[in-house]
């Protein structure tokens, strides 16, 4: 009679594929979604401080084969993907990172997948800090909270004015929607803006004849453009010298659309009202930046996506992308497979097995569970 071969032993929490969430300010990643898909199959942990230095980022999440980031809080450049000889999977939150380098991913047989993000909390960031500076409403908090004069500034109004949008996209047909309601003009330009992408918004928005139009004629300026070699530095010293001194200028996008030292200067001269910030070349913030206390800006941390709905998005999806990656059929990915396939599913595959063609070692692929088989990977858009 042939025996019965031994069965395999069910894996220890330390052959499990470990995952780090990375820049969790909150502590709201755990809370945002439900992760109990993972449990016994990924050992997860939480990094609530952004560690800035690469050899300390190393350090903390060597041995892990999974990040989670959260948009461009960590770069992943070649240089610490170099340090990071186990990681095989990166799910960032959106469908967008400039801060990843997927070639180099790519060239090291990384996944990268991401997830939905919605337009909704960017757009209403971008009127919090619109209001907030027409409506000089820190200034006036700030006097109440601290027993100061009551009522010490006279408010703009919006009703009548020029919103000027530096893109139309998603968020900013959004913004665009707001604005009108409020019965203001709204005035829109973006290199590739067409009178019919205008027309599709209706009455009372309309196309810029340029960018100089743009800046010059608006009262708010809010931009709404994807930072890209193109774009980058797309607002500089002529485009601020050109807004009006009574204007404010709102970025909820990325800084680098921003020309920063000519930013710097504008505000310091009082070229223009003063400026919303959302979004900033460093984060966080250093701490002796002087966006930090420049008395005619409205700095916010970054808050355009941080929102309940969104992180239940990104962290829900991020379970999802995990799980199809140990499944075998990644889903979300960005920037096209890794150039080393992921294996296909082996029930009772040892936990971990080391590739003779690449020099990481990789975990193979836990069996699926049944949610993602193959042909189910289909990106979410």
């Amino acid at each position: 009679m042939t025996a019965l071969p031994t069965p395999l032993p069910a894996p220890s929490p330390a052959s499990l594929p470990r995952c780090a969430v990375l820049d969790d300010f909150q502590g709201a990643a755990l809370s945002s979604a439900d992760w109990g898909p993972l449990r016994g199959r990924v050992d997860v942990r939480v990094l609530r401080e952004h560690l800035a230095d690469r050899e300390a980022l190393a350090a903390a999440v060597g041995d892990c084969e999974i990040l989670v980031v959260m948009r461009e809080r960590t770069p992943l450049d070649a240089a610490l993907l170099d340090l990071l000889p186990r990681l095989r999977l990166v799910v960032t939150s959106g469908m967008r990172n400039a801060s990843i380098d997927l070639a180099a991913c790519r060239e090291r047989g990384i996944t990268v997948c991401g997830t939905a993000s919605g337009s909704e909390p960017p757009a209403e960031l971008t009127w919090a800090l619109i209001l907030g500076l027409v409506r000089h409403v820190t200034t006036e908090a700030r006097a109440v909270r601290e027993g100061g004069p009551w009522q010490s500034t006279v408010g703009g109004d919006l009703a009548g004015r020029t919103l000027g949008l530096l893109g139309l996209g998603k968020i900013g047909g959004r913004v665009a929607a707001v604005g009108r309601a409020f019965g203001m003009d709204v005035l829109a330009w973006s290199p590739n803006l067409t009178e019919e992408r205008v027309a599709a918004h209706g009455d009372g928005v309309r196309l810029a004849k340029d960018k100089a139009e743009l800046f010059a004629a608006s009262d708010v300026v809010s931009l709404h453009l994807v930072l890209s070699d193109r774009t980058r530095g797309i607002v500089g010293e002529p485009e601020l010298r050109a807004m009006r001194p009574g204007a404010y200028l709102v970025n909820t996008s990325r800084a680098g659309l921003v020309d920063g030292p000519a930013l710097l200067r504008a505000l310091r001269g009082r070229w223009f009202a003063g400026a919303g910030l959302d979004v900033y070349e460093t984060e966080p913030l250093p701490a002796g930046d002087p966006l930090r206390t420049l008395p005619n800006v409205l700095a916010l941390p970054h808050l355009g996506y941080v929102s309940e709905a969104n992180y239940a998005r990104y962290f829900g999806q991020a379970v999802e992308d995990i799980e199809a990656y140990l499944a075998g059929a990644p889903v979300r990915e960005l920037g096209g497979p890794a150039s080393r396939a992921v294996p296909r599913v082996v029930p009772g595959a040892a936990p971990y097995r080391f590739s003779p063609h690449h020099s990481r070692t990789v975990p193979a692929p836990l069996p699926s569970r049944g949610r993602y088989g193959p042909g189910r990977g289909t990106p979410s858009r």
